[in-house]
């Protein structure tokens, strides 16, 4: 749906760019500008190119609504499950990311440990041996691609945002960067530790994420 919705913007932004008319870039200024450009008789739409871009718009409306509803009935989900409300104590692993987590592994108790979660996650490095060496090839990307996704994206943002001197995960990053390890290895590298922490989390009843050391 989320897809959908993009499509719907870039197919505007398309069907305006051929009458030399522009919207600038993101969302909320689509949005904002869409009402006023239908609006405005002055400029060069021709009725029937009008009445293709209100439907566009209708339809990127009601798809914002839809949208809208999901999202609400996802963050009353996450409050009334005890797992799903603990997994958001974890940094990079909001409402959505919760949710989806319980809804495909549950309590996580089939799995051995928070190791094991990462990789059924795709989220442990793939190896070879070369000249009795081991090379690390990046991620095996086996297991739920959707889940992986979430973390990856959960994980980029900790990397952004994680407060360096506080945050126990941020200053594990600003180790890795330190060290000058790529951002992309040091996304990934993450997103591994939160699929174990959130292994932890979930096998232990009543158990939340200590975000920060206790001073």
């Amino acid at each position: 749906m989320v897809s959908h919705k993009t499509a719907v913007v870039n197919q505007t932004r398309a069907f305006l760019l051929e009458y030399g008319l522009t919207i600038h870039s993101g969302i909320a200024k689509f949005t904002h500008g869409m009402p006023s450009l239908l609006a405005d008789e002055q400029n060069e739409l021709s009725p029937s190119m009008r009445d293709i871009l209100t439907d566009l718009w209708q339809e990127y409306r009601a798809l914002e609504e839809k949208l809208l509803h999901i999202r609400r009935r996802i963050e009353s989900i996450a409050d009334a499950d005890g797992i799903a409300k603990r997994l958001t104590s974890i940094p990079g692993v909001g409402k959505l990311t919760a949710t989806a987590m319980t809804a495909f592994v549950g309590n996580g108790q089939q799995f051995k440990s928070g190791r094991n979660l990462a990789a059924w996650l795709g989220l442990v490095p793939r190896e070879y041996s070369t000249g009795g060496k081991q090379r690390l090839l990046g991620m095996s990307k086996r297991g739920n691609a959707y889940l992986r996704k979430l973390l990856i994206h959960g994980a980029r943002t900790c990397v952004l945002h994680l407060n360096r001197t506080t945050n126990l995960l941020g200053q594990w990053i600003q180790i890795m960067e330190e060290r000058g390890v790529h951002r992309n290895k040091v996304v990934v590298a993450l997103a591994n530790k939160i699929a174990r922490i959130i292994w932890a989390v979930m096998t232990r009843p009543g158990t939340f994420y200590l975000q920060q050391r206790d001073v």
